[in-house]
Order: C-alpha cells, then structure tokens, then sequence
C-alpha cells in the first residue's frame, strides 16, 4: 500500500511516494520516491504578489507528473498542500482551480496548519519525553515554531521570515521582532531548551557538519558552519562545496535564521531528524486511514 505528499513550497515542489507498512501495533513507512523541482515560486509571490504565467505552465507540467507517478505507483490516498508563496499569491485559488483539472486536489493551507502536519510526524514522541524543546521549520516563506515540554505542545506560531523572502528583501525587521519576542516569551520558564530543527537547509547543514546521525549539532558548530558558507561565494559554494545552485544561495538565510533563535534562547544545541512536511503529511494520511 502507498500514500503520496505532495508539498508546494515556496522554494521548491515536492512529491513523496511512501510505502506503508504494519509495524507491531502501529504503521510506519519506507520512502519509495522523493522527487524535488526548484521551481521558486517565492520569487512571483513575495515580489509581485502572484505567480507568473511562466511559473504557472511549470507547475502545471510539474503537477501533472506528479498525477501520473501516482497513478504508476497505484498511490492509494495522498495529500497535496500549498505554504506560504501560494497563500500570498493573489491568483493562488485560480492555480488551485487548474490543478483541479488534471486530478489533483490542492489545499492552500496557513501556517498553524502546516506547523501542524510537520509535527504530526510524531518526531517529539520519539525524544526524551521529559526536556523541553523548540521546534524549529524554516521554509522559504515562512518559519513554523512550536514549544514543546513534556511530550505537550505549549505553543505554536507561524512568522512570515524564510529563505526566499530574505534573499528578495521582504522580510521585515518588525516580524524579526515579534520572533524574537514570542521565542524568549514562550521558552522563558524552561530550562535547557533543546532546538529541533526541520527542512532542507537544516538537513544540509548537518551532513556539512560530519555529524552522526542522531547526535546533536551544538551552536558552535552551526556558527562555524555558517561562517565557513559565508566565506565562499555563490559560485564557490556551488563548485568547491558541491551544493546545488537552488540550495547555496537559501543555506545563508537559513543559518541566520536558526543561529538567531538558538541566540535568543540560549539553545546550545540542535537536533536534526531529517523530517518536513511531506513526512507529516504520510503520517497524517496513517492516521486517517489507518488508526482506530
């Protein structure tokens, strides 16, 4: 049996094409195709606040794709959502329409919902049960934050900083502060916040820092990361370190947006489960379809 997610970001599209397997009591899943386009669409919404007609036959094409390997996968259910560039595109419901029409229902979802299909992945369960983290997922166009003490969610917000919106000169410096100020207000009365981080900058920083998996990536290193990135140009970053041309210019925003909210909350270190979205969204689909 197969679910499929399919996740419009505002940097990239996704479709993940999952296997579904019983698991003692409970379900879980192998990931039978992970298919990523940097199609961009952050750049039409964020700037001109819709997405070109250029961008707009690519998504199309992209999605019929999508449409027909979920059909030669005999996909079961599946999930397709839209985050921030589409929910600031004034002809996102039209898009939503044309994809309609090649087999595919869309939702344009807002940021509480999806912070709330990333952490339905059940990651925090799979943590020491008793600390008190800061879940962190930074997209193009937003940043999804949720504390966690525990085992329970505490708090959730949705901030309108990403990748794309950095690198386009849109985030503004008054959203900065209200993250700033919601982090040290809803983490204030824990002590020893550990961070957990989401996405694929954060997935990339990791493999960059010659970690093990499951071990924690301390700030120092993050930092000295970041500064290394920084050292290099674009092109460098491109040639010398091997990172793909869509990825080496967002890695720069993404650090800066991770180092600031360890900085502000005094989190020394972060861990990285190589979770996002579309992981949420087949968990989601495990637990409508699956779970009594």
């Amino acid at each position: 049996m197969r679910y499929a997610a399919i996740d419009i970001g505002s940097n990239a599209v996704r479709l993940l094409i999952a296997e579904i397997r019983e698991e003692g009591k409970g379900y879980s899943f192998n990931k039978d195709t992970l298919i990523r386009v940097p199609l961009r669409l952050g750049d039409d919404a964020f700037l001109e606040h819709q997405i070109s007609e250029k961008k707009t036959s690519l998504l199309i094409k992209t999605m019929s794709a999508f449409r027909n390997l979920m059909d030669a996968y005999e996909v079961e259910d599946y999930m397709a959502c839209a985050t921030s560039a589409m929910r600031e595109a004034t002809n996102g419901p039209d898009l939503v329409e044309k994809i309609k029409r090649i087999g595919i229902d869309l939702q344009i979802i807002d940021g509480n919902q999806e912070a709330e299909i990333i952490y339905s992945s059940h990651v925090i369960e799979k943590l020491n049960g008793n600390r008190s983290y800061l879940y962190i997922d930074v997209g193009g166009g937003s940043t999804e934050l949720s504390v966690f003490h525990a085992g329970k969610l505490e708090a959730s917000k949705s901030f309108d900083i990403g990748t794309i919106r950095i690198l386009d000169n849109q985030d503004k410096e008054e959203v900065w502060d209200d993250m700033k100020k919601w982090a040290k207000d809803h983490t204030k009365s824990f002590k020893q916040v550990i961070a957990i981080g989401s996405g694929g900058n954060i997935n990339k920083l990791f493999s960059l820092s010659n970690e093990k998996p499951g071990n924690l990536l301390s700030y120092a290193n993050l930092k000295s990361l970041s500064d290394m990135l920084n050292s290099y140009t674009l092109k460098d970053r491109i040639q010398i370190l091997g990172l793909k041309p869509d990825r080496a210019d967002v890695i720069i925003p993404a650090c800066e947006i991770f180092i600031s909210l360890m900085k502000w909350v005094k989190i020394k270190e972060i861990a990285v489960p190589r979770i996002g979205l579309v992981d949420g969204v087949i968990q989601t689909l495990i637990d409508k379809n699956l779970k009594s």
